[in-house]
């Protein structure tokens, strides 16, 4: 039986699951469809088709206990992305600065050591870490609706980003709506696509561990960045350490976490290093001249609270600055 022919019927009958009923409908559907007619159509709308028989099926996605019958791609990138080292990065949506300025920072990290960043998207972590990892490598985003819609429209442009270099993927075919029950569906994609999955920002009730705990069923890797405990977007998160997921506080424990030796970040010269947000640059000057509070930080830089807030959380996931008792001392020279 044609795999396409069960996405396609799924897409066109709003299936619930892409295994496709065994009715009289279904039956008559497949008697008429046309296979070669339809990877045409598709051709021309810039998305490919790869069943899971073919060779080309991500292998790790292969493995987990229900995968999809195929996935739909467009983008300039190449399906070999999906054979290297991958790690997903997943969180809140109404995420914090601090999550936003993490996310960031992991992606573009990663992805500066060579990591393909996964991720759903979504605004928030999701749309974070893709934009992050945009700076310095690829990153692949899976859709939770049919392959030719951008979801939310306000990253339609990011959507193109990513196309450009690397890839989106579906489940579903063109035409599928967003609804509800499928982002749990696609959690499992995110999750089976890669090596680890890195929860930064979470709810006590969250969709991002839903791919946590999708991630552990397939005896995959699971990191969670430590939040501040009087949060409830940490809430999560945070459940996942006591739970015993190895804490993130740098993006070298991710790339350890892999068995990646991580690259040694060159400092000495107090040049910011790729990626390094313009702000976190501002507080690493302050900070690597003199160890400094928080409301210090504030008064030296005229920087907001949250700004100067999420520019530490960067320092810190990149080793140029450490805590103690409420002091921040960094290890970039200034200028």
């Amino acid at each position: 039986m044609s795999e396409l022919a069960v996405a396609m019927f799924a897409a066109e009958t709003d299936a619930h699951l892409l295994a496709a009923p065994r009715n009289r409908r279904f039956e008559t559907f497949v008697r008429s469809f046309d296979e070669a007619a339809s990877l045409r159509r598709l051709a021309e709308l810039g998305i490919r088709w790869v069943a899971r028989r073919d060779g080309g099926y991500p292998v790790r996605l292969r493995s987990i206990h229900d995968p999809p019958v195929g996935l739909f791609v467009r983008g300039a990138g190449s399906l070999d992305l999906l054979a290297r080292p991958c790690v997903a990065i997943v969180g809140a949506r109404a995420c914090s600065p601090y999550g936003s300025e993490v996310a960031s920072m992991l992606g573009s990290r990663l992805a500066s050591a060579g990591v393909v960043v996964i991720s759903g998207l979504a605004r928030g972590v999701d749309g974070a870490a893709h934009r992050g990892a945009l700076g310095t490598g690829i990153t692949v985003a899976v859709l939770g609706c049919g392959i030719d819609r951008d979801y939310p429209r306000a990253h339609a442009s990011l959507a193109a980003e990513i196309a450009a270099t690397g890839l989106l993927v579906s489940e579903y075919a063109p035409g599928v709506e967003p609804a509800p029950w499928r982002f749990p569906a696609r959690n499992r994609i995110v999750a089976g696509l890669a090596d680890a999955t890195v929860v930064v920002e979470a709810r006590a009730r969250s969709g991002a561990l839903i791919t946590a705990d999708l991630a552990l069923e397939e005896g995959r890797e699971v990191l969670a960045v430590p939040g501040e405990i009087t949060s409830h977007l940490s809430a999560g998160s945070n459940a996942l350490l006591r739970l015993g997921a190895t804490p993130a506080t740098t993006a070298s424990d991710v790339l350890e976490a892999l068995g990646i030796e991580p690259a040694a970040a060159s400092v000495a010269s107090g040049d910011a290093p790729a990626g390094l947000s313009g702000t976190a640059e501002v507080v690493a000057r302050v900070v690597a001249d003199a160890a400094s509070s928080v409301d210090e930080i504030i008064r030296r830089t005229g920087l907001g609270a949250s700004e100067v807030s999420g520019a530490l959380a960067e320092l810190e996931l990149l080793g140029l600055a450490s805590e103690a008792e409420g002091v921040y001392r960094g290890v970039m020279r200034p200028a």
